[in-house]
């Protein structure tokens, strides 16, 4: 009986000696990591979509308590306090983990250390690994009541997701909502009538035109995939260059039938060919530098740049027919803070109306143009937010600036058919249930000849996706929904 005891004494010790040494090494590599590059981890906090309000406290609280359980675990008097604490503080952090791959609008980066070579379902998994080791290291310290050490660990797990769960209420990512608008909502504005199932979720319109929809795919940037309009013949193709070799790192396809562009902004090249034999020659190569082009017909495309003064956001054209033309207006956009992304937005072009049109992302606002910048006008949204605002967080030892969780995006995606804009609006307006913005994206329509607002609709999910991006050509609305293609009838006159 004596030697019982002591054999399960002696593994009890190893357990809770073992587990204690894993919990040190891990927040004391953890805690250390994030103090020498302290700057680039406050960041990371400021981008997140829970945390941003408080990751200037955040950023010191979280390796202070990984050291200060490391300690404690190192002085037996301590060790069971400092399990619990061990234990309460990976539930938090696997609860954050969870909220964020589930919940958020956005996926932020890591946290730093060994972990940032973890992607975050292997990271939600490694904590889950170590919650498991502490509440066995806990049971082994008072293996004669297990029942109430139970009853314990669940408390401190309740606790320790609560805590996670008020700040994820309470956090920025919901303050979508602005009362100060109130939309009109259009019922029954479309009708779903056909999907495709693509299987994956990395496709992207690339255009639309002669009964075809045409997708690229951001994971395989040569392969395109066209679709009837029916939505049920389907065919693939590989592209090929005939500049194979180069640097490429944001190559994009865009479709005007019958030709299309291959086009990458940092090499900076632009390729063009035929549809019917999908082989591209270069066109232009070293000339502009550009972020994003949006493709006018057979030989322009509209671009946003960078200007090579002071790096503020510009529009241009790119003209590759005989002889290559580029030409840039400075004064299209209108700087409020930095001219970088204050001025950030979505540039697409309206083929019924020949006008370019340039959506802000971060005020309420959209420009109109002539092919030759020549301004039309500015036009504004029902959002009230008429100055960016705007959450940068700055590593100025790595030069690095990035958008926090606290910016206030306005506009979304939009798209454009005859005289209407379609703006994908991420905030909720007056009146309006807060279900909703999990449940559809909800699309405001604005009338380009009045440049009034004319009505709303809701875009619902699809298999459980909201809409990533969307087109409308000829009465219907294409949207890609998960790993889905999705058909829409619009079905109200208010359309048209």
């Amino acid at each position: 009986m004596h030697r019982d005891s002591s054999k399960k004494g002696k593994k009890a010790t190893l357990v809770i000696t073992t587990v204690g040494l894993s919990f040190v090494l891990l927040f004391i590599y953890a805690a250390t990591s994030k103090l020498l590059d302290f700057e680039t981890f406050t960041i990371q906090l400021a981008q997140s979509p829970l945390l941003s309000a408080y990751a200037g406290v955040i950023a010191w609280l979280v390796p202070g308590i990984e050291i200060a359980i490391a300690l404690l675990l190192m002085v037996p008097k301590y060790r069971t306090l400092a399990l619990h604490a061990a234990f309460t503080l990976m539930v938090m952090f696997t609860a954050y983990i969870y909220i964020i791959l589930n919940f958020s609008d956005f996926i932020p980066c890591s946290c730093g250390g060994v972990l940032e070579k973890l992607s975050w379902t292997q990271h939600l998994i490694f904590n889950i690994v170590f919650i498991v080791l502490a509440a066995l290291a806990i049971f082994f310290l008072a293996y004669r009541n297990p029942k109430k050490k139970l009853l314990l660990l669940t408390t401190l797990a309740i606790i320790g997701i609560s805590i996670v769960a008020l700040l994820f209420a309470f956090s920025e990512k919901k303050m979508h909502r602005n009362n100060a608008f109130q939309r009109r909502y259009m019922p029954h504005a479309i009708e779903k009538i056909h999907s495709f199932d693509l299987k994956y979720s990395s496709y992207y319109f690339a255009g639309v035109g002669n009964g075809k929809i045409y997708l690229g795919n951001s994971t395989a940037p040569l392969l395109m995939t066209v679709i009837d309009s029916s939505l049920r013949d389907t065919t693939t193709s590989m592209i090929k260059l005939d500049q194979m070799d180069l640097p490429y790192r944001t190559v994009k396809v865009w479709v005007v039938p019958p030709k299309f562009y291959v086009t990458d902004g940092t090499v900076p090249i632009i390729l063009q060919g035929d549809i019917t034999v999908w082989k591209a020659s270069t066109k232009m190569q070293g000339d502009y530098y550009f972020n994003h082009a949006y493709p006018i017909n057979n030989h322009k495309l509209a671009v946003q740049s960078s200007s090579g003064v002071n790096r503020e956001n510009i529009i241009g054209t790119i003209d590759i027919e005989d002889s290559l033309k580029g030409i840039f207006s400075e004064e299209l956009l209108e700087k409020q803070f930095d001219g970088v992304f204050d001025t950030d937005g979505r540039l697409i072009y309206n083929s019924s109306l020949d006008k370019l049109i340039f959506t802000y992302y971060y005020r309420n606002q959209y420009i109109v143009s002539k092919q030759n910048l020549e301004l039309e006008f500015r036009g504004r949204t029902i959002d009230t937010v008429s100055k960016a605002q705007l959450h940068i967080a700055e590593n100025n030892t790595k030069d690095q600036r990035k958008l926090g969780g606290n910016t206030v995006l306005v506009n979304k995606n939009s798209a454009t058919t005859q005289e209407l804009l379609l703006i994908d609006s991420p905030r909720l307006g007056k009146l309006e249930p807060e279900n909703m913005m999990e449940e559809a994206n909800l699309i405001d329509v604005y009338d380009l000849s009045d440049q009034s607002y004319r009505f709303s609709f809701y875009l619902y999910k699809h298999e459980k996706s909201k809409a990533r991006e969307f087109i409308i050509k000829n009465r219907m609305l294409y949207a890609l929904q998960g790993n889905y293609l999705v058909a829409y009838k619009i079905v109200n006159s208010h359309f048209y």
